[in-house]
């Protein structure tokens, strides 16, 4: 009998997917070759390298020069905002990036960083559905504007941001757009030409490859300054061995996401919806929703449950692995930015619990997880426990 929780927090990372374990583990095994070596080893180990990037850029419509591998989300994210600004010979000072307040760190703290090199930096805020304004983005570029980064879609309450509309705006005045897709790749169709994109972020563990590996779009033309600096791997783009078995994997999952879409996106969307329905139908007006209705990830539930602590709630419920929107400190509680940029009122948002349904996901896994969430938050709230925080 398996007595594991319930994985309901895919958005946190997911499952390496047995066939992408298939096609990691040889490159480990057997072809362990250096891809830059002239020798046997050294061409198998090359040639899994650039399937891999083959297999990524048909997910997001690339062509294949044009991805280049990380060690993940992060790196890819940060190359490319760092890169964009700091060429060699340009001062800070005269440059300007646009973002929102709903950022992932791992946008928002480069940006942050650059901020202290004297990059002008405009944080756009968003409305309670979290969604920014194009308008916004189109007043706020001046002639100084060198980058606009928005993500695709939010980690936290999964709203699907208007990019292609921003890179419209952007890309008519010369400026390089950037999107963070980690999120959004496998649950809903992503394709750098349609959405009119410099640059995207791709993660590996979010699309159930190992951690550790990710990818950057950078489309033809668009010229970065190096991250990483040493030998000239990745056509001189990004220094380091590359990481063959994991590239191989990542290159799989992203087959595995191309042939399950649209599938996927339909069957995400009924378990999400199954799981609100049965919450909802047990709380009613105790429970409500954080993001858009509509323009949201298939797979994402961000919900609060009123007149709870979201850290406390899911104390009471180990059968349920899920993620929190806000953190005990002290007794008090705080919302996490996202929720808080929303407008989310403090008395509701501290209730927020991010539920994210996955590939392996099962009706009987969401039923049975609604009814112990739904059970916990019916009985009288207890005492806030200092130190209790969001996992993220």
């Amino acid at each position: 009998m398996n007595t594991s929780p319930i994985y309901l927090d895919y958005n946190a990372t997911t499952p390496v997917d047995p066939a992408v374990l298939a096609a990691l583990l040889p490159h480990i095994q057997d072809h362990f070759g250096n891809p830059s070596s002239a020798h046997a080893y050294g061409r198998s180990a090359h040639d899994a390298v650039e399937a891999g990037r083959v297999h990524v850029a048909a997910l997001v419509g690339a062509e294949p020069d044009e991805i280049v591998f990380t060690g993940g989300g992060s790196e890819a994210s940060n190359h490319a905002i760092k890169g964009a600004c700091l060429r060699s010979g340009e001062s800070p000072a005269a440059l300007h990036v646009i973002t929102t307040r709903v950022e992932h760190p791992a946008t928002a703290r480069p940006i942050e960083f650059l901020r202290a090199f004297g990059v002008k930096v405009t944080v756009l805020p968003v409305d309670r559905f979290g969604l920014v304004d194009p308008d916004a983005v189109k007043h706020a570029i001046t002639p100084r504007t060198r980058l606009v980064s928005v993500m695709h879609s939010n980690n936290e309450v999964g709203t699907l941001m208007p990019v292609r509309e921003i890179a419209t705006i952007a890309r008519a005045r010369g400026v390089l757009v950037h999107t963070d897709c980690a999120q959004s790749l496998g649950k809903v169709p992503v394709d750098v030409n349609a959405l009119g994109v410099d640059l995207l972020t791709v993660a590996g563990h979010k699309l159930y490859a190992p951690k550790g590996v990710g990818a950057l779009f950078v489309r033809r033309g668009v010229t970065l300054d190096p991250l990483i600096h040493g030998a000239g791997h990745e056509t001189g783009r990004r220094a380091g061995t590359e990481n063959v078995p994991y590239i191989a994997a990542l290159g799989r999952a992203c087959t595995l996401a191309a042939q399950s879409l649209p599938g996927a996106t339909d069957r995400l969307r009924t378990l999400r919806d199954r799981l609100y329905t049965r919450l909802h139908a047990r709380l009613g007006e105790r429970i409500s929703i954080n993001g858009h209705p509509e323009l949201r990830l298939p797979n994402t539930l961000n919900v609060n449950f009123i007149g709870h602590v979201g850290a406390e709630l899911l104390a009471k419920v180990p059968g349920v692995a899920a993620s929190t929107g806000s953190a005990c400190h002290d007794g008090k509680v705080s919302l996490s930015p996202v929720l808080a940029a929303m407008g989310v009122a403090p008395e509701v948002g501290r209730g927020a619990v991010r539920l994210s349904v996955g590939r392996f996901t099962t009706e009987e896994e969401v039923d049975h997880a609604a009814d112990l969430l739904a059970g916990a938050a019916s009985e009288a709230p207890g005492a806030l426990t200092p130190g209790a925080g969001a996992r993220r």
